[in-house]
């Protein structure tokens, strides 16, 4: 990021010293050979218009001008039609780890959200059973993009929309009292619509051990219907926040549907549309203007029985977030709710909202396999690996990096046992044994009688292999991986950064000495190199909610 700004600055000032105005298709990026410099632009190409020359003489100007104005850059190269090939001087690339080891944990973190309010919602998953390994994804992701918008200066609330009320919570009291009875050896008809997982059954067992038998002999359906649907979902919500600390995962807030009835919201919302002309009465039933803003029909928000529609507590829902002063709503949903994504944006509109202060974020499935064969999973039929199995067996650390390591969008084949493997081919261990390794490397240091060294400048000068310039250039691109992610909401390049730095310290360990190296200069410069590289690593990983680990 610090070259990019450099470079950008230096480019902005000649375009500025000439009258020109900066071309909208400039880029800066680096080259995809290292020998073609650090960074490569093609604003000499941009420019021809405005300046009314060639290309390649507009280049010589631009050269000219930063040559004189700039010393961390050694030389610059024309290129082909126009291009600008720039090569930042080693000292530039060594004051990385002054930069580095002088921030430690902040590192890396930046000002571009402005502290911005953004509101981040996400599993939401109905109180209906155990959080299977698809909600783990979609935990993983908003829990680490919350980290990432937070280390990006906005200021981040984070929220758990508890889906009570509805059809989901009548059909999981039915399938306790279903289960309960069968439990006092009644024969009774099964409901066509039921949970079936054994946790409905030590449910039951637990409603009659509370109450006993008789209870249920003597009182009324409706009551005894109420006590198990609001048991079920209390027991059941109890385990979805313990699965979810397990799991490094934790909601500020926990919003209850039903609250937006009994506060007024779901009302105040009404007549907000009605009053902007979005909202009408036709057959006994509210209907939203929806085709005002692209939908094919309008829809229903409460029907000629007096229900709400699901439309209907999602808008009253957003309009609340709002009330609370965000300013960007994220929601992560499952890929099965693509469709109802416009539809939500168009409500957001009615609200008097643009429609891309709410993004979506949709998680796509998760294979879950174990050697290679499929696991099969339904919540309903009771057929799953909860999150918690999965936890257990790989660990929070493994299964968050997994989740994380593509984007939401895609599918995900996640191997049990290739997840376990202590090898290189496992992403996790790759990243994590890079800094154990480090911290191997400075316990022997330390066992040699090696001093820790004082960071100096001129000590960092024996920096000055093609090695020791990859890993100086990757630490300096950690704030551009973490700007990236910020603002596509996109946790994975941050995985795919840490992916590529570990490599690079693996191939550097195995190719140079450290403790062993030919001066103590370079002994010294080394421990600095690989001790700022542990702490991006760090960084990095804190991003994703994985810990990095002292020893493996």
């Amino acid at each position: 990021m610090r070259a990019n700004e450099t470079l950008r600055k230096l480019l902005a000032a000649f375009v500025a010293d000439n009258g020109f105005e900066w071309p909208e298709k400039t880029t800066i990026e680096p080259p995809k050979d290292d020998k073609f410099g650090d960074l490569a632009t093609n604003m000499a190409m941009m420019l021809t218009k405005q300046a009314g020359k060639p290309p390649r003489e507009i280049a010589a100007d631009i050269q000219a001008f930063i040559e004189t104005k700039a010393s961390e850059i050694e030389k610059i190269e024309i290129a082909g039609p126009g291009f600008l090939n720039i090569f930042f001087s080693p000292d530039f690339w060594q004051q990385t780890v002054l930069d580095v080891l002088g921030d430690s944990d902040e590192y890396g973190t930046l000002e571009m959200g402005q502290n911005k309010r953004v509101q981040v919602e996400y599993v939401s998953a109905n109180p209906t059973g155990p959080l299977h390994i698809g909600h783990g994804r979609g935990a993983a992701l908003g829990d680490s993009l919350t980290r990432i918008l937070r280390a990006a200066g906005y200021d981040v609330q984070t929220e758990y929309y508890l889906n009570d009320a509805g059809r989901q919570m009548r059909i999981l009291g039915n399938s306790v009292w279903f289960r309960l009875q069968e439990i006092l050896g009644r024969e009774v008809e099964t409901p066509e619509d039921l949970y079936k997982g054994d946790y409905i059954k030590d449910i039951s067992q637990a409603l009659i051990d509370a109450e006993g038998e008789d209870w249920f002999n003597i009182a009324p359906e409706d009551e005894i219907l109420t006590l198990c649907q609001e048991t079920a979902m209390e027991e059941i919500l109890e385990g979805i926040k313990l699965d979810l600390a397990e799991f490094n995962v934790e909601h500020e807030v926990w919003f209850s549907e039903k609250s937006l009835v009994e506060t007024g919201a779901v009302d105040l919302t009404f007549t907000r549309l009605r009053e902007a002309g979005l909202a009408y009465d036709k057959d006994g039933a509210f209907w939203f203007k929806s085709t005002d803003f692209g939908d094919d029909k309008d829809r229903v928000l409460r029907k000629s029985d007096g229900s709400l529609t699901y439309f209907a507590s999602d808008i009253a829902y957003h309009d609340n977030k709002y009330d609370r002063g965000f300013e960007m709503l994220v929601d992560i949903w499952g890929a099965d709710h693509h469709g109802y994504v416009p539809r939500m944006k168009a409500a957001v509109q009615a609200l008097g909202k643009e429609k891309e202060s709410l993004q979506v974020l949709l998680v796509q499935l998760v294979n879950l396999l174990r050697g290679g064969e499929q696991i099969a999973m339904s919540t309903r039929a009771g057929e799953f690996e909860t999150l918690a199995d999965v936890v257990s067996e790989v660990g929070a650390d493994a299964a968050r990096f997994m989740f994380l390591s593509r984007k939401s969008d895609s599918h995900l084949d996640f191997d049990l046992e290739l997840v376990k493997q202590k090898s290189m081919d496992n992403p996790v261990y790759y990243v994590q044994y890079a800094h154990a390794r480090i911290q191997s490397v400075m316990r022997k240091a330390a066992e040699r009688g090696v001093e820790a060294v004082s960071v100096d400048t001129s000590l960092l000068a024996a920096l000055d292999t093609p090695a020791d310039r990859r890993l100086l250039k990757l630490m300096e691109q950690y704030p551009d991986a973490l700007a990236a992610s910020a603002r596509t909401l996109s946790p994975h390049h941050v995985s795919y950064y840490l992916m590529e730095l570990a490599g690079a310290l693996h191939s550097y360990y195995h190719a140079n000495q450290i403790l062993g190296a030919e001066t103590p200069s370079q002994v010294g410069a080394r421990m600095l190199l690989l001790d700022s590289v542990a702490q991006v690593l760090r960084n990095g990983m804190a991003l994703l909610g994985v810990d990095a680990p002292d020893s493996m």
